[in-house]
């Protein structure tokens, strides 16, 4: 994996302003070796973000190549009611609300197959967590449905959805049980839950999830590491700009990667940049700029080497920049919905991300929700139930067919 010969990458350290103990830490990287946490500690403190970026992308494209990959996808939010009262949600309704809803089978449908006829492959569920737990009147209209809980109507939904158009499911529901977890792997190809922070003090009074039980991170932890064990390829990543502390950015990255380390589930990690939403308490709490989000891109590559690496393009006006920090991938893309959780940020038109992308030097490629090495190399971690099918939709190099 070592990179350490190349002439580029050793005049760049020794004629950047760097002292010797971060010098150190990125040849280290560069070698392919893992840093200390101490090590990246003093890195997200560092102001020599080009020497940083630059290791960064050496390592991305000695590890990932040349090829950036996203997911085609049809976004599909199926409540927006949510028991947790983030502070810098939008997406969430109380059940009164004109437009909150736990939307019908009928409209999962209509969204899914929208998506089916312009060769989308994934279908993105993102709800609101557990909101029976909060509210009688989810709960009474859940029953009403047949079910006891959001996530046994998920569950169905995410097979109808599998039999009736073939998009492949991945689900972001919130904290989950083990048999939660369980009962959901068999219909998605993937699933996720973005950590945020490992932060506790987040949560406290007058934090950003003072009112979110479902954000504790002993629990989200929790879910991440069940899913590990249950063998789910799993999605997970950070909310940056939420008042977290450059300490805090490394201690959640560090956390990941040590569940990853037990069970080697975590296909990728989204560097995610907080957006500023009227109405809602943190409407005025300042939004990081593009710097802070490429040089934790950065810090994550240096940290996770191989991993797959994603920030999300619609989120920034600079994305293009985040490819000179070291990502790999945009996520997913939608060319038939919103971003529900961030409506007033379109997503690029894919002919423009690919255009930006080559611009870089840099191939686009479309990806299934679950990544072309698991396919290949750890197609142990699919659900028995899609693994057949996973595999007939993809290439000999584990990319989308044509």
């Amino acid at each position: 994996m070592s990179i350490i010969n190349s002439e580029q990458s050793v005049n760049l350290l020794e004629d950047s302003k760097l002292d010797s103990e971060i010098r150190e830490a990125l040849y280290k990287s560069l070698e392919g070796k893992e840093i200390k946490k101490e090590d990246a500690y003093r890195l997200i403190r560092s102001n020599n973000l080009q020497a940083l970026l630059s290791i960064a992308s050496m390592i991305r494209d000695n590890c990932k190549g040349k090829r950036v990959t996203y997911s085609r996808k049809t976004f599909i939010p199926l409540t927006n009611i949510c028991r947790n009262r983030c502070g810098y949600c939008g997406f969430r309704k109380e059940p009164d609300d004109n437009d909150a809803e736990i939307m019908k089978p009928s409209k999962v449908l209509s969204f899914a197959k929208t998506g089916s006829k312009v060769h989308c492959t994934e279908a993105l569920f993102t709800l609101g967590e557990k909101p029976e737990q909060r509210y009688p009147e989810v709960n009474e209209d859940l029953k009403r449905l047949g079910y006891n809980s959001t996530l046994e109507y998920l569950r169905d939904i995410c097979e109808m959805v599998i039999k009736k158009t073939g998009l492949l499911p991945h689900s972001n529901p919130g904290v989950m049980t083990k048999s939660e977890l369980a009962d959901l792997k068999e219909v998605n190809a993937s699933m996720g839950l973005m950590l945020e922070n490992v932060s506790d003090r987040l949560c406290d009074k007058g934090g950003p999830h003072e009112f979110s039980p479902g954000k504790r991170p002993e629990l989200r932890l929790a879910t991440i590491e069940n899913a590990g064990q249950l063998k789910i390829p799993f999605t997970t990543g950070l909310l940056i700009g939420i008042g977290e502390s450059p300490d805090e950015i490394i201690d959640s990255l560090y956390a990941i990667k040590e569940i990853n380390e037990k069970y080697g589930h975590i296909q990728e990690i989204i560097i995610q940049n907080f957006r500023a939403k009227p109405k809602t308490p943190m409407e005025s709490h300042p939004e990081p700029d593009v710097k802070d989000i490429a040089k934790t891109i950065a810090l994550a590559r240096l940290i996770f080497l191989g991993m797959n690496i994603q920030a999300p393009p619609n989120l920034s006006c600079e994305y293009s920049a985040y490819l000179s920090a070291g990502i790999n991938d945009w996520g997913g893309i939608s060319p038939v919905t919103k971003d529900f959780i961030n409506p007033e940020a379109p997503w690029p038109e894919i002919e423009t991300l690919r255009r930006v992308t080559e611009q870089k030097g840099f191939e686009l490629k479309a990806r299934l929700p679950v990544y072309p090495e698991f396919i290949l190399n750890k197609d142990y971690l699919l659900p028995k139930s899609l693994k057949g099918y996973i595999i007939s939709l993809v290439n000999d190099e584990g990319f989308v067919k044509g």
